[in-house]
């Protein structure tokens, strides 16, 4: 038929072992490759070792709508599985629900997305780095100007695609650290204050990026460069915003 890619719902919770296997044997006798979603979440951790060798990408949380809770719940759970993020087997952050969200009152009345900017780049900061498949859930043909920036930028897509070492720095109710590497560029950091109603202090020693000395920093978001850092990096932001930097070479 042609088909390059397949989404199974209701294989995740509770975990159908035996139908994923089904499903995995008749795509290998197919005779072309194709990519198997399952969905949705919440997959059982004690499974990732099987739904990695059967599936490509993989639920780890039901429907991610358009509230702060539901990206928080989804960071929760992602802890554990970054060890599991690699080339053909992607933990699944659930589509992005941005942009032109409702049109037929699906989970609400006709809306853009109730998501805050800082929350948007949040949610966009936070699949990307982790390297979600990267799936828009609004309406494209509406689509603004600002959603649109979102999903075209070329260096986070870049970071998205390329890097390497997925890994938690810290984590805790207030305050989030993600890191990652390019081998041709240098090192990913996103920092995210997750605080309802504090604006936040990070900071971030190089040496737990596996950094030293002195570096330049660039926002990749933006493009601009933020100067040098010596042996720590340390940024202020807003409740529920976030920074994605990259550490030059």
């Amino acid at each position: 038929w042609g088909v390059d890619y397949i989404k199974v719902d209701d294989l995740s919770s509770p975990y159908h072992q035996g139908e994923i296997e089904m499903v995995r044997k008749a795509i290998d006798q197919c005779g072309r490759p194709i990519v198997l979603s399952t969905s949705p979440g919440e997959t059982p951790i004690e499974k990732a070792d099987h739904v990695r060798k059967h599936a490509n990408m993989w639920r780890m949380v039901n429907d991610v709508w358009d509230n702060w809770s539901d990206l928080t719940h989804l960071m929760q759970v992602a802890r554990q599985w970054y060890p599991y993020i690699a080339p053909g087997t992607w933990p699944d952050c659930d589509m992005i629900p941005l942009g032109h969200l409702a049109i037929k009152g699906e989970r609400g009345n006709d809306r853009m997305t109730k998501l805050t900017k800082d929350e948007q780049y949040s949610l966009m900061t936070f699949f990307t780095i982790f390297r979600s498949p990267l799936i828009f859930g609004g309406d494209l043909p509406s689509i603004d100007p600002f959603t649109l920036s979102l999903l075209t930028n070329q260096d986070v897509l870049r970071m998205h695609k390329e890097s390497q070492n997925v890994r938690l720095v810290f984590q805790d109710q207030d305050k989030l650290a993600i890191t990652s590497t390019d081998p041709h560029t240098g090192t990913y950091l996103a920092v995210f204050n997750l605080s309802d109603d504090s604006t936040r202090n990070i900071k971030v020693n190089l040496k737990d990026l596996g950094l030293s000395g002195s570096r330049k920093v660039r926002d990749l978001w933006s493009g601009k460069s933020l100067g040098k850092v010596n042996n720590q990096y340390a940024v202020t932001l807003r409740p529920h915003a976030s920074i994605l930097v990259e550490f030059l070479k």
